[in-house]
């Protein structure tokens, strides 16, 4: 049978009927009914097509240890929040998800509880950040991994700095008897994801900006329980309204507050008054799990 472009589709769909794996057929049934519509939609001309695989190929030549640019390829298409969104369909009151970013490349150092995980950034303002792990009943969970990971005050992660050791401002930590955690850090910046490639060549042709708000990372997670990937947005940062990524949601809004309390500076090992971020995080219960 001739191949054209009124049989492809069915042709193509046919070549994977011996397919073992039968949601890999799925897959790429799927896939290729729609890809073959896109194209039939838009009609590409050989040197747009050309150009389409020039994309893919420079987006894959940007990839290494410290950058992924397929995930910020896809999180600038919103699709990262849509995989997300899919796979996140959770009760009512648990700590909404949001995308995992592409600067979670290297392990979070284990730390104890209180630890300053802003290890090369002396004379910068501390801030506390500090919460309760809890399940769905308000119960603490205590024996949680809470892995966070941010940018620095100027907007950088350390995978993105010649003149700071990895890891920086990066932690994990368990969560004591009653459920908390807390450490102390530097507040994050707003900051552009990185835009010198072919992504961010593709936003300035679409007329975006490629700007985050500011954020810090977590994932949280305990036997028993569904791990949560998600982050604390700083209240009053730019593109809170515009992030880039689509990755911000309201509930995972904080301010950033000024405590004036002597007994818990102390316990914090901070000086009175001091700022601070609380940020509490509840856990789904519904299947087994841990931090990822």
């Amino acid at each position: 049978m001739d191949f054209n472009e009124h049989n492809a589709t069915d042709a193509v769909v046919s070549s994977f009927t011996q397919a073992s794996d039968p949601r890999l057929r799925a897959v790429m049934e799927s896939l290729t009914r729609h890809l073959h519509g896109f194209v039939r939609e838009i009609e590409p001309t050989q040197a747009e097509w050309v150009a389409a695989i020039d994309f893919l190929t420079s987006t894959g030549k940007m990839c290494d240890d410290t950058r992924q640019e397929f995930i910020l390829l896809s999180d600038v298409l919103g699709v990262s929040m849509l995989v997300d969104a899919i796979n996140n369909r959770k009760p009512t009151g648990v700590t909404e998800s949001t995308v995992l970013g592409p600067f979670h490349v290297i392990e979070s150092p284990p730390r104890q509880l209180g630890a300053d995980i802003a290890d090369v950034h002396a004379g910068k303002p501390r801030c506390v950040i500090r919460g309760t792990v809890r399940d769905l009943q308000g119960r603490p969970v205590p024996g949680s991994l809470v892995d966070v990971w941010q940018a620095d005050d100027e907007g950088f992660y350390d995978v993105q700095r010649d003149d700071t050791p990895n890891p920086d401002l990066r932690g994990l930590f368990t969560t004591d008897a009653q459920g908390k955690y807390w450490f102390k850090t530097v507040l994050p910046s707003h900051y552009p994801v990185p835009h010198d490639g072919p992504v961010g060549h593709l936003l300035n042709r679409l007329g975006r900006h490629p700007y985050r708000p500011a954020h810090i990372h977590f994932i949280a997670g305990a036997r028993g329980h569904s791990p949560v990937t998600t982050h604390l947005f700083l209240a009053g940062s730019p593109y809170l309204d515009d992030d880039t990524v689509f990755g911000v949601k309201a509930s995972l809004i904080r301010e950033v507050r000024t405590v004036d309390n002597v007994e818990d500076a102390e316990l914090l090992e901070v000086a009175s008054p001091f700022k601070a971020v609380d940020f509490d995080i509840v856990l789904d219960p519904a299947t087994a799990g841990g931090v990822a």
